[in-house]
């Protein structure tokens, strides 16, 4: 009794203060934290700190002393006060909102810092409900109900399709929500109901519902509608070819789809039911044509593919292995029928041709193997022929020439025929080599050292027949004194031309002179002419002379 009369004297001499008031939120089942005076420092000269709310004290704290619970109801075992003179209040309920003032008696002053509590709690989780089992277009259905309950404010719903905000437009999209709140613990359940009209294009898609950040699972609805259009497809990995199988797929846009089509094969209807797929097998050119699909019950609803089956026929005369002589002729024969424009290439010897190959007059080097391509897109066909020009073997050049060193003598012999001739010589030689079989063409030469002069024969032979020629041929040493006749025997020649040129050349002077006797005419001119051309004929003659002697 002594000290409450004391405070009571001692607040009659106080300044009284009251600060405007603060909001706190706390959460729902929480100890929530209301701070004094918005958590400023205590003040220096404090005397007594104590908390409060309309129904009564809960409880204070003297300076340097524990607080004290004066609270004798609901708040006796859940307040207690923290080291910054915070109150605090465990397990909060909605009947916790309240004003909770807090009382600061510090030197001559009073001031008191009113506080509103509020709680707030989120919904224990959302999730669509009463589910539509199909949507069908244009028609409104009401497509599910979501629901967030136990939250306190209550929850405001939004509705999502694809994540995308669906707004309420009255007409496709209609929201309606209801609140309902729980008589013991005042914490309300929102519901939302969604009415939606479909389109084509929300088949698989995805709804949801949220409330303060919680998203309800996504859920999709079958999406019904009538089917409007067919089309047919023609399955292929390329150009249809002869002996391909050819799938012929109908599709239709309408959902549930159509349990079966006609399929319309060259004036056949084939009906298939539990598909939407036919087959034709082993289709040839003459599966050429226009194939439809259409509905069953609605043949009026078809498509419709013009179907191009290609081909390519392709024969050459001759073929295989073809034997022929050389000199005959050859006519080719290429005869082709396709469904597009083709592509024509030859080879000989995988070595390209220019245009097809023409024989009229056969030679060994048209021996080869010969290969015609013909294309068509993807299409490709080829043939081939080999070509074998045979002949009795003829040489074509028997030849001799000294050796580098003077000493030897090398033989050559050069043949044409088919198969190879082989090449044999009469004698025996060394360093004989022989050169690469090509276009029925071969050379030899042989080396030898002949001590007398002698014929050589050089013979050819295949198969078919055979070839020989001869040839002379000398010693070296004989070649040296062949060739020093040779130059005697052009040396006389040349002094017995000049003779003759002499002679000839005096007979004319000869006569000239008889000429001027008859006439009359004077001599000496002629006669100095003459001298000077019988000088010449001297030097002409002494210069041949000299070459003898040489």
């Amino acid at each position: 009794m002594h000290f409450s009369s004391c405070l009571c004297t001692l607040l009659v001499a106080l300044v009284y203060q009251v600060s405007a008031m603060d909001t706190v939120i706390g959460l729902y089942g929480e100890t929530v934290e209301v701070p004094c005076n918005n958590g400023a420092p205590k003040p220096k000269d404090l005397f007594i700190t104590k908390w409060k709310y309309d129904n009564g004290d809960l409880l204070t704290q003297l300076k340097d002393q524990d607080a004290s619970v004066i609270a004798t109801n609901k708040y006796k075992d859940r307040v207690s006060m923290a080291e910054n003179s915070s109150l605090l209040i465990a397990a909060a309920t909605l009947k916790d909102e309240k004003t909770f003032t807090c009382m600061v008696v510090a030197g001559a002053d009073i001031s008191e810092y009113p506080v509103k509590l509020l709680i707030h709690k989120a919904p224990t989780g959302v999730e669509i409900t009463a589910l539509a089992a199909e949507l069908e277009i244009g028609k409104p259905t009401q497509l599910g109900q979501c629901s967030a309950p136990d939250a306190n404010p209550a929850a405001n719903i939004t509705w999502f399709k694809n994540k995308k905000h669906l707004v309420a437009d009255g007409k496709g999209v209609i929201i309606s929500s209801k609140v309902k709140v729980d008589e013991v613990t005042g914490l309300t359940t929102t519901s939302s109901t969604l009415q939606y009209t479909a389109e084509k294009g929300d088949t698989d898609a995805l709804f949801t519902c949220g409330a303060l950040n919680t998203l309800s699972s996504p859920v999709s609805f079958t999406v019904t509608y009538p089917t409007e259009r067919v089309s047919l497809h023609v399955i292929s990995k390329g150009p249809l070819m002869e002996g391909d199988n050819v799938t012929l797929k109908c599709k239709a846009d309408g959902n549930p789809l159509p349990t079966g089509f006609n399929f319309h094969i060259q004036r056949k209807v084939v009906k298939v039911e539990n598909s939407d797929s036919y087959t034709v097998t082993d289709v040839t050119r003459n599966s050429t044509g226009e194939y439809k699909c259409s509905i069953i019950d609605n043949a009026k609803m078809e498509d419709s593919k013009n179907i191009t089956i290609n081909y390519l026929d392709m024969s050459l005369s001759p073929s295989g292995k073809v034997m022929k002589s050389a000199g005959e002729s050859l006519a080719l024969n290429l005869q082709t029928n396709a469904s597009g424009e083709l592509k024509v290439s030859w080879t000989k010897d995988n070595g390209k041709l220019d245009k097809m190959p023409k024989f009229d007059k056969l030679t060994y080097s048209d021996s080869g193997k010969y290969e015609v391509v013909v294309t068509m897109g993807a299409l490709i066909k080829n043939a081939f022929f080999e070509l074998v020009v045979e002949g009795i073997p003829v040489i074509r050049q028997l030849a001799k020439q000294r050796g580098e060193d003077g000493q030897h003598k090398v033989l050559t012999c050069e043949a044409e025929g088919s198969p190879k001739p082989t090449v044999a010589w009469s004698v025996n030689g060394t360093s004989a080599d022989e050169s690469p079989y090509i276009n029925g063409k071969i050379s030899h030469k042989l080396t030898i050292v002949p001590t007398v002069n002698l014929t050589v024969f050089c013979t050819v032979s295949n198969e078919l027949g055979q070839d020989t020629r001869a040839i002379n041929v000398s010693t070296c040493s004989s070649d040296d004194s062949d060739t020093t006749k040779l130059v005697v025997g052009v040396i006389v020649g040349l002094l017995l031309a000049t003779v003759v040129v002499g002679l000839a050349y005096w007979l004319y002077l000869k006569k000239s002179k008889q000429g001027s006797w008859k006439t009359g005419e004077k001599e000496d001119g002629s006669t100095e002419e003459s001298k000077k051309l019988e000088e010449k004929i001297e030097e002409k003659l002494e210069e041949n002379s000299q070459k003898v002697e040489v």
